[in-house]
């Protein structure tokens, strides 16, 4: 299983995922702010691998905060005390979140951090306590999300057919979460069942996810995997017997529509007109029960650079105007079914994910206590 990050020796170790699959490169991050250029730089990417990292740099922020004190400040525990050092970490929570506006893990997961230190803050521990117990948090973060995948990946592996010709788009696998993945986790599991025929990988222009890290994910693991371009998903489906769609997510609305990649939306209205099944793969944290449609997600638009080169090399008049979203929304209605750690959620979605939400509101895994 490829590996995305790593904790050690108070450093996060992120893979650079912009430079795969020609060379693997690693970046030592020691501070909150180089983490959340490794986010916006794309260098880490993935809805759940943004959302661990997030939580690894909250820890880095609040370190730099304590390590910004005087020694002797450090046991003051006192009211104002504690007020100043929640705001300068609020500032820092803020930056992060500004990094990626559409994959809610990571403002899921700064909250997590944040609403902890506050909580910390009212049992009365010190900055240098505080520090151990947001690290200790943010593994538990990372630990947890593998083993979401795994149970995504045995739930998703039932709506799999037998010699599936699956069609992905974009990357959902280890490399966009801490391990395993969320589509391609449930890929894996069906490959382990001998279920999986092909995966069909699209290009996913402009920056190559499907092509560049997908694809070499697959073959690492010795999956038949084929790269299509975009424009080459349609026609694939009609031609080459596709006979399921399974992506990842970004943000998943209360009603069930969904933010991915740019060019998940073709591909749900291709796999509609084709009668094949489209599924989401994506782990609870990835809901944002707090909009009740998909006009209400942020979409990302990335710099125009990114569509008039290719790989370094110019591909369009330097002068031409460029739209750049990041991503799309799938309405609900072209969706067969969201996968996730809980179980596959059906239609009507208002429902499913209503009964999703009262789920993790009584779990509340993430509750700190001292």
């Amino acid at each position: 299983m490829v590996e995305t990050m790593k904790w050690e020796d108070g450093k996060l170790i992120l893979l650079d995922q912009t430079k795969l699959p020609v060379t693997v490169e690693w970046i030592s991050c020691d501070t909150y702010r180089r983490v959340g250029e490794a986010i916006q730089k794309l260098e880490v990417r993935g809805a759940p691998a943004i959302g661990a990292a997030a939580a690894f740099a909250m820890a880095l922020a609040w370190r730099q905060i304590a390590n910004a004190e005087q020694p002797e400040a450090l046991s003051v525990c006192s009211k104002s005390a504690n007020k100043k050092r929640l705001a300068s970490f609020a500032k820092a929570r803020a930056e992060l979140d500004a990094a990626r506006p559409t994959a809610v893990n990571l403002s899921w997961a700064t909250k997590v951090m944040y609403d902890a230190a506050c909580s910390m803050a009212e049992a009365g521990l010190d900055p240098q306590q505080t520090e151990t117990e947001l690290e200790t948090l943010a593994v538990k973060i990372y630990e947890l999300d593998i083993d979401k995948n795994k149970k995504m990946g045995e739930y998703g592996a039932e709506v799999v057919p037998e010699n599936a010709v699956i069609l992905t788009h974009c990357n959902a696998g280890a490399l966009a979460t801490c391990g395993w993945g969320t589509a391609l986790g449930v890929i894996r599991s069906a490959h382990q069942q001998g279920k999986v025929k092909m995966v069909y990988s699209d290009e996913t222009r402009p920056l190559l996810q499907g092509s560049r890290l997908t694809a070499w994910e697959l073959l690492e693991d010795n999956i038949p995997v084929t790269t299509i371009t975009d424009n080459m998903a349609a026609w694939s489906m009609k031609t080459k017997g596709i006979n399921i769609v399974i992506t990842g997510a970004d943000r998943i609305a209360a009603n069930g529509d969904t933010a991915n990649k740019i060019g998940t939306y073709g591909v749900a209205l291709a796999a509609k007109a084709h009668g094949i099944p489209f599924y989401i793969a994506a782990p609870a944290s990835t809901f944002d029960f707090s909009l009740t449609d998909g006009s209400q997600i942020p979409i990302e638009e990335r710099r125009a650079e990114e569509v008039r080169s290719f790989q370094g090399a110019v591909s369009a008049p330097p002068n031409v105007k460029v739209f750049n979203p990041a991503f799309d929304v799938t309405p609900a209605k072209l969706i067969a079914g969201i996968i996730t750690e809980y179980g596959v959620l059906r239609p009507p979605f208002e429902r499913s994910i209503g009964e999703l939400k009262t789920k993790v509101l009584k779990e509340e895994l993430f509750t700190w206590k001292a």
